[in-house]
């Protein structure tokens, strides 16, 4: 019988691809937990945990409905901890006359996938992992002969291309963004939901982490593991977004508050993007339930949740493949400083950090303003190196894998791309943090000063970048407001020496 390898990484758990509408035993599946994956960068334990525990859910369910797995588990006796090496043995043990396997969504194994189809001797073919609503190269030839690619371009086409939220040619209201209203600061406790999570033991996967060394930041609990694992347990937490937090998403969606990590963020990012769940199905069901009770959800809510992920994810990820590997070189600032210490303990004084910071390492999350606005603002305006910015984030968050990550981090936080993504660089002094978190109250560092003892170190740093890259953004239209206050401001010696101690004194803010 002529045998065929199929290859299923860790983050292609799409139980609706095409390849599995059949059974076929010319067809062997493999899924192998690899050193070579958890070891590129420092990961998140409950990264690790969630991916490993999401992979064998997979092959338990290919298993169950007919299916041919091989599944390797870490400590597997014949595991080389590389995925070319593996393959290789595989191939020969099991007299394989082809190798198939779904294009990945990361340029680095994209790469040594077609470097190991063409050392060996049997044939190979690649498939499309049908999950995203674009090809790879569809945003570039969207935007061809443009210097920057708009995303809310790309938004209306995609709401266009897919119908949703549309009515004929136009969007359902005659208004496509709703950003305006998403902006509001959360100030009401009795309005908070209990999450969707699930309680599990996942001691032994800790053990097996422990024993096979494998080098981990971040803390978990090892018997209440939270996260969805299977395609099950993603439709659940869509559900319960839906029925418990999409009446409130939009407005409070740029919201931080010490009392509650989540807010009424959905917490889907996992099953996406190990693709449990696809972007369309969960686009449908929100826009669906929104058609169903319009008597409670104005569609600011949904609107702000599908620009999310059929906006901005899937822009992310054409911008991606447009721009790698290049792009991951980009320092259009030419920022070269070390990440600071506390993005990895969580021990500073500035009370948004630690917060934001603390809850990353406790629960491997945070939403998209705590990464952009605070944690990637504060390594934009200290001057830390995109590398080190994109090895943080991606370690740290359950969610991340490079082609979304890098993008939102090293592009729309660090502006190293220059503007491709981004029109402006997205810097603030403490009066935005103020405006849309409770993270001021009681800090150590006073909000209001600019100079001075204890004065909160957002507001020098924000003037001090502004006035070092003066030279790079001064004929930005979208930044003329702050050029013109700080022409106008009288201390500004006093600001950019304050910035200055902090920069030379990092580790101890």
């Amino acid at each position: 019988m002529a045998k065929t390898l199929r290859l299923i990484l860790g983050d292609q758990l799409n139980i609706q691809h095409s390849w599995f509408d059949e059974v076929d035993p010319e067809h062997i599946y493999v899924m192998m937990e690899m050193k070579q994956e958890t070891s590129y960068v420092r990961h998140h334990v409950q990264k690790v945990i969630g991916f490993f525990l999401a992979m064998r859910n997979f092959a338990e369910t290919l298993q169950n409905h007919g299916h041919q797995i091989i599944y390797w588990k870490l400590d597997h006796p014949e595991n080389t901890q590389n995925l070319t090496a593996n393959l290789h043995q595989l191939i020969e043990k099991h007299n394989i006359f082809k190798f198939e396997y779904l294009l990945p969504d990361e340029y680095r194994l994209d790469q040594q996938l077609l470097d190991l189809c063409i050392s060996l001797p049997i044939p190979s073919k690649k498939f499309d992992s049908e999950h995203f609503l674009t090809t790879r190269e569809f945003l570039a030839g969207f935007f061809k002969g443009k210097k920057t690619f708009l995303m809310e371009t790309f938004y209306r086409e995609m709401r266009k291309k897919y119908n949703i939220l549309m009515e004929g040619k136009e969007p359902i209201t005659g208004k496509w963004n709703y950003d305006h209203d998403n902006r509001n600061k959360f100030r009401d406790p009795l309005m908070l939901k209990e999450p969707k999570v699930f309680a599990k033991n996942v001691s032994q996967i800790r053990d097996l982490l422990q024993k096979m060394e494998v080098e981990t930041i971040g803390t978990v609990d090892e018997k209440n593991f939270e996260w969805p694992v299977s395609r099950e347990e993603g439709i659940q937490v869509l559900d319960h977004f839906c029925e418990m937090l999409l009446d409130n998403f939009g407005e409070y969606q740029d919201a931080m508050y010490t009392g509650d990590p989540f807010l009424f963020h959905s917490r889907l990012s996992f099953s996406l993007n190990t693709k449990m769940l696809s972007p369309l199905e969960v686009v449908r069901k929100v826009e669906q339930y929104w058609l169903a009770h319009q008597d409670r959800i104005n569609i600011s809510q949904v609107e702000g949740f599908i620009r999310q992920i059929i906006g901005w994810r899937e822009y992310m990820r054409g911008v991606y493949w447009a721009k790698m590997p290049e792009y991951a070189t980009l320092n259009f600032f030419g920022h070269e400083r070390k990440l600071p210490k506390f993005y990895w303990t969580g021990k500073t004084n500035m009370s948004c950090l630690k917060h934001s910071i603390g809850q990353s390492l406790s629960r491997s999350y945070a939403h998209h303003i705590q990464r952009l606005m605070v944690t990637g603002n504060f390594a934009l305006l200290a001057g830390i190196a995109p590398d080190e910015v994109d090895a943080w984030y991606l370690g740290i968050y359950i969610d991340a894998i490079q082609w979304v990550e890098i993008t939102n981090t090293r592009g729309m936080s660090q502006f190293a791309d220059g503007g491709i993504v981004g029109t402006k660089p997205y810097v603030s002094s403490a009066n935005y943090i103020d405006k849309m978190s409770d993270y001021c109250k009681g800090c150590y560092y006073d909000k209001s000063l600019k100079s001075g003892e204890k004065a909160c170190p957002f507001n020098s740093l924000y003037w001090h970048f502004y006035h070092r890259n003066e030279n790079k953004l001064a004929k930005n239209p979208r930044i003329g407001m702050a050029y013109k206050t700080w022409e106008k401001m009288k201390d500004k010696s006093k600001i950019l020496e304050q910035a200055e101690w902090y920069l030379a004194n990092l580790e101890d803010l």
